[in-house]
């Protein structure tokens, strides 16, 4: 399964280490998933994640967030932007997300932010916005025995 993943849920991943998003990073971790990534997209995580402010709220070193991010770039499955898909969204690194989940062809993008992503004047049928926690239900549904 291919997952294009907003910024908020790798924040959220390193932020606690109870959440959905923190599943998410740790199913990425296990190989039970794969993270679509594309290099704009890689930018706005290191841009985010090493903050001086986000450093503090993780209550992590900023070697510690890099290690991260190299994971993230190691696991991560790279694609191209070959088209700027703008599909006008109040902040322009949404644009980047939704991007790379349509080159990608994700199965879901998933965001803490979905009305971030409602607004859209571009609609493509083909993007799944999902939350965390609704992509951890449906991966338990689907992946959990009983």
């Amino acid at each position: 399964m291919l997952l294009t993943l907003d910024t908020n849920i790798l924040y959220q991943a390193l932020k606690s280490k109870t959440g959905a998003s923190h599943f998410i990073s740790q199913q990425a971790r296990n190989r039970r998933i794969q993270i679509a990534l594309s290099v704009p997209v890689f930018i706005e995580y290191q841009d985010v994640l090493t903050r001086d402010l986000s450093l503090k709220d993780f209550e992590l070193q900023l070697n510690d967030v890099k290690k991260f991010l190299r994971f993230i770039a190691y696991i991560g499955k790279p694609f191209e932007i070959y088209f700027l898909l703008r599909p006008n969204l109040k902040d322009e690194k949404d644009n980047k997300i939704v991007e790379l989940a349509i080159t990608s062809r994700s199965d879901y993008l998933i965001t803490s932010n979905i009305r971030d992503f409602k607004t859209a004047e571009l609609k493509f049928d083909e993007l799944n916005v999902i939350t965390p926690g609704e992509f951890v239900k449906l991966w338990r549904d689907k992946n959990v025995q009983s």
